[in-house]
């Protein structure tokens, strides 16, 4: 079965960081390109980054640009959404995908992905 599941999400305060596991389960990481979205309840889904299967391209939403790093580890089957200098209006439900292309979806690109995690909550506040 496959199967994405994050973690690390959590109450963090404005300025704060936080580090967001994505553990792949029933396939290799290393065959597939990974993106991160978030998306808040009423809100559209919004693609923040991906990085392709070999780790040779990343792309950035313009709104997270410099705040976000998302290293892959293919040994340990994980990826990871590295995010800095926090705000409020970040706080969302935080998901993880893997497909065959790296895309971040409308409005950049039409790249849709195979699998998805099950999302896991981040909040900004002081």
């Amino acid at each position: 079965q496959l199967q994405l599941v994050e973690s690390g999400g959590g109450v963090v305060q404005p300025g704060g960081s936080l580090l967001l596991s994505c553990v792949a389960s029933g396939f290799s990481l290393e065959d597939y390109a990974i993106g991160w979205f978030r998306q808040a309840p009423g809100k559209e889904r919004e693609g923040i980054s991906c990085i392709s299967h070999r780790g040779g391209k990343t792309k950035y939403a313009d709104s997270m640009k410099g705040r976000l790093t998302i290293p892959k580890d293919d040994d340990r089957n994980t990826a990871y959404l590295q995010m800095i200098s926090l705000e409020p209006e970040d706080t969302d439900i935080y998901y993880c995908a893997a497909g065959f292309v790296c895309g971040l979806g409308s409005p950049y690109d039409h790249i849709e992905y195979e699998e998805w995690g099950q999302g896991t909550q981040v909040t900004v506040a002081s």
